[in-house]
Parts: C-alpha cells; sequence; structure tokens
C-alpha cells in the first residue's frame, strides 16, 4: 500500500504528530504512552527488510559499492550522480503522509560527520528507513547514546552499528600530538581511550569502532537490558571510501 486511504487520514487526524504521545524514558525503560494506529505502522514498515537488519544492510551495501566503483574518472559530476540515482531505482521510500505522523526505523546508526559517509547512499536507504546520529570520530557521547536510547526503547530499533570510515580525520587527530581547542579536545578524547599502541591509522579507526560499540552497553543500562533480552543486537563496522564496502568488524 503506497498511499494512505482516507479512512487512515481520518484516522490520523485524532493522533498527535509523530503518532506517539511523549514516552516517559527511565533509567528502567521506557514505555510509549499510545500505541500506534495498525494502518499507520503498515504504512511505516513498507520498506522495512524481512529477516536480519544487518544481513540486509550488507546486501544493500553490495549494491553501493558496485555502483561506486564504476565512477571512474572519465565521467563528468553529473554522469556519476545520474549512474549512482539508477542505483536507488530498485529502491523503496515509505509514504511522505505516514512520515508526517510518525516513525518505524529499522536500523540505527553511530556514523561520522565526515562529508564522505552517508548512510542513505551506503546503505540504498529511504527517508524513514535509518536512524542516525553523527558526530566526528563516531564516538558514543552522551546526546548521542541517549537518543540510541530512545530509538531502541520507544521506536523498537532491532539494530545498532556503529560505522568508523577509512581516512577518518578525528582517529587521525586523536592519534597526534598537534594542539587542538579545547572543544576538539573533548572530541577526540574518548577517542584516545580506544587506541593501543602500535597500531596504524586504520586499525585505530577500526578500534575506535568497537570502542564506541561497547561504550553503549557500558553507559547505557537501556541498552544493555535490551542487548541482553535480545531486542537490540549491537555491531560496529568499517566503511572503505575507495571501494564503498562495508566490513562488520569481529
Amino acid at each position: 500500500m503506497s498511499f494512505l486511504s482516507r479512512r487512515l487520514l481520518l484516522k490520523a487526524a485524532g493522533v498527535a504528530a509523530g503518532a506517539i504521545a511523549v514516552p516517559q524514558l527511565t533509567a528502567g525503560g521506557a514505555r510509549a504512552a499510545d500505541a500506534m494506529a495498525p494502518a499507520l505502522q503498515q504504512n511505516l514498515d513498507a520498506c522495512t527488510p524481512p529477516g536480519d537488519p544487518l544481513k540486509a544492510l550488507l546486501e544493500r551495501n553490495q549494491r553501493f559499492s558496485k555502483v561506486w566503483q564504476t565512477l571512474a574518472d572519465g565521467t563528468s559530476p553529473q554522469e556519476r550522480m545520474a549512474l549512482k540515482l539508477r542505483m536507488l531505482e530498485d529502491g523503496c521510500q515509505i509514504d511522505r503522509l505516514a512520515l508526517a505522523e510518525g516513525q518505524r526505523p529499522w536500523a540505527a546508526l553511530i556514523s561520522c560527520a565526515d562529508a564522505r559517509v552517508a548512510p542513505e547512499w551506503i546503505f540504498s536507504a529511504g527517508s524513514g528507513e535509518l536512524f542516525q546520529v553523527r558526530v566526528a570520530g563516531n564516538s558514543a557521547f552522551d546526546d548521542g547514546i541517549a537518543s540510541l536510547e530512545y530509538a531502541v526503547a520507544v521506536l523498537g530499533v532491532p539494530l545498532i552499528l556503529v560505522l568508523g570510515h577509512s581516512g577518518c580525520g578525528a582517529v587521525k587527530a586523536a592519534m597526534g600530538s598537534a594542539p587542538l581547542t579545547p572543544l576538539l579536545e573533548d572530541l577526540v578524547k574518548p577517542i584516545r581511550a580506544s587506541l593501543r599502541s602500535g597500531d596504524d591509522l586504520t586499525k585505530a579507526i577500526e578500534g575506535n569502532a568497537r570502542y564506541a560499540a561497547n561504550q553503549l552497553t557500558k553507559r547505557s543500562k537501556v541498552l544493555l537490558d535490551a542487548e541482553a533480552s535480545g531486542k537490540v543486537t549491537i555491531k560496529s563496522a568499517f566503511f572503505d571510501i575507495k571501494s564503498g564496502v562495508v566490513k562488520v568488524l569481529g
């Protein structure tokens, strides 16, 4: 069903924006005050892949990486964009009217703020599919963890992926000795905590992604309990900009 029916529109008119009343999020978990209308839920789930969400992300990334690797130097910027857009022809987009009433993302990400890392492209996703937290160095910072608590406890997101990437400037800065501004020092502090002696930049980036993933359950009882009960899976991964390939880290 691509569009909301007239019946659903009438029903949605009586539902507060977002379809879920303001949730009560506590240390012990979260609950939504009102249940989402079944018809609205069906529309919001229109692009949710069946089965394992991590497998679905990796399969979509395979499509992206194959196209990404065809964007050769001989083509113009416009031709390269046209090739990327073709990749989305087999994709899926949730109805905008449903999105105006609520959201049911099927995966959440902590990824870097780097302009070269665009999760919607990397995983061929439409609006409403991915719940995203982005910060330089893809660290598990307080506001980001709180956002993921909401994603898991209220929205029911079953997967969190911490995504590092090749050539990460934040990790490189954390490895260096150049003076930083006070705010940048705060930003790289958790990255420095993840560093191991002798690691090159790529190994440090991978280690930082693993460290951030581990921090989620160490610093959030909501996420710890959700993982223990099987409600959410937390993984770390590495995105290679040159190849476009995402690999899951052990």
